[in-house]
């Protein structure tokens, strides 16, 4: 894998926890998701009106990710109501590399070497070293259970998504489809909270919007790697967003302990050169 593929989706990690840290602090975390969602809408509706459609064969993976997307965003959010983002963030995120290779080598025929396999492995162990004591403190039944099934839902939509955009023809076109459809997110979470969206201050707009593009900035970061790179692999890749989730849960939420923290990152950056080096 080229270093210029790895720097992308590094990037994509570091604003993947972002948003997630956004969402975390918010007072109300639901709504939070809602404006997220809307933060993909309004570039996406821009760019849908301007690009082509992408191919035919794509839009079935189009309808598909916007689905799985919306239980993404619906099990995320009941995570967070049940347990901190540093429990949370590395249960949903430690399952999905090995689900995503698994699921690429069913469905898309990519089998990974042993050394990429290795680096996964790393990374997964990174991930919950980085809140090993939170996790042994306890987890909630509903805590797990939501974190698990927003696992799921991002190996779904990242094998869906992956396919997807390689039928398309045009990333930029897929990337701003699949923005626009968060539509339907933001319409179901508004028309919940309608009656206290007036009470939204400014600010909270501005700070959910605001992370929904870069939301949608990371992920068209991770669309574009996957049309160069095994679907596993960048998934991997992605997943050291829990480490960046981890440092803003220490630094700003008072989350875990930093030494723990840096043995997690440095697990997981033996894990990124194992399959950088490997592919």
């Amino acid at each position: 894998m080229s270093p210029f593929v790895i720097v992308i989706v590094l990037m994509a990690a570091m604003l993947h926890a972002v948003w997630n840290a956004i969402v975390k602090t918010a007072e109300d975390r639901t709504t939070m998701l809602g404006l997220v969602a809307l933060g993909h809408v309004i570039p996406g509706a821009v760019m849908v009106a301007l690009l082509p459609l992408p191919a035919v064969e794509s839009l079935p993976y189009v309808a598909a990710s916007t689905l799985v997307h919306f239980g993404y965003f619906y099990m995320l959010g009941r995570a967070y109501a049940h347990g901190d983002l540093s429990v949370v963030y590395p249960i949903a995120r430690g399952i999905v590399p090995a689900l995503v290779a698994l699921w690429a080598m069913l469905f898309a025929g990519e089998v990974l070497p042993p050394q990429a396999w290795g680096g996964i492995a790393l990374i997964a162990c990174g991930i919950q070293l980085s809140s090993w004591q939170a996790l042994r403190s306890g987890v909630g039944r509903a805590a797990l259970g939501y974190a698990v099934g927003t696992g799921i839902c991002i190996s779904a939509y990242s094998l869906i998504d992956g396919l997807g955009v390689r039928l398309s023809g045009n990333t930029l076109s897929y990337w701003a489809w699949g923005a626009f459809l968060h539509l339907f997110v933001a319409s179901f979470i508004g028309l919940r909270k309608k009656a206290s969206l007036g009470a939204v201050r400014p600010r909270s707009w501005i700070i959910g919007i605001g992370g929904g593009f870069v939301s949608m900035t990371a992920y068209g970061l991770v669309l574009y790697a996957k049309t160069f790179a095994p679907l596993g692999a960048v998934s991997a890749l992605r997943e050291t967003s829990v480490i960046f989730a981890a440092l803003i849960g220490f630094v700003f939420l008072h989350e875990g302990n930093w030494m723990r923290r840096l043995g997690a990152a440095v697990l997981m950056a033996g894990g990124v050169a194992l399959i950088g080096t490997s592919l």
